[in-house]
């Protein structure tokens, strides 16, 4: 088995998260210990099995849930700004959810509070990484886009 996130890992992904939230008015999230348990143990199944698959949404109870695959050891920076770019394909002027923007937008959704990750390194060496939100966004309030995923602020 691999080793699991890292504090210094856990820490630049909720600090990459935290200034891209600021950047589209959402408040900053906290580390959870407990959602990062449950985060570092489905990372490690992940690993073990070497697939990239969303858990069970019963597994998950109230979550969002984040993946990342790489062939590497990614940084929790890697992880984050591949996560946000899709934010290029995000329609500020139709919000809802599609597939090529529910990481970013469960990143940036504002009611979200909590944050729990978790990070397995595979035998072959690859990495996968798992991150949890709590209360879940995107994916389970269709109808709240345009109060939760807010366009960025212009830089002063």
């Amino acid at each position: 088995m691999g080793k699991s996130a890292s504090k210094q890992f856990s820490e630049e992904l909720l600090r990459c998260h935290n200034e891209y939230r600021k950047k589209h008015q959402a408040p900053e999230l906290k580390l959870s210990s407990k959602l990062s348990t449950e985060a570092a143990r489905y990372a490690e199944s992940l690993a073990s099995i070497r697939i990239l698959k969303h858990s069970e949404a019963s597994a998950r109870g109230s979550c969002g849930e984040n993946l990342a695959w790489a062939s590497y050891d990614q940084t929790g920076k890697d992880v984050t700004d591949r996560w946000y770019e899709e934010v290029k394909q995000y329609n500020f002027s139709r919000p809802g959810f599609t597939t090529g923007t529910g990481h970013f937008t469960a990143m940036v959704w504002k009611n979200t509070k909590k944050l729990g990750v978790g990070k397995a390194v595979a035998s072959d060496g690859s990495s996968f990484v798992v991150a949890r939100y709590f209360p879940a966004g995107n994916i389970t309030n269709q109808g709240h886009f345009e109060n939760n995923v807010l366009p960025a602020k212009a830089s002063s």
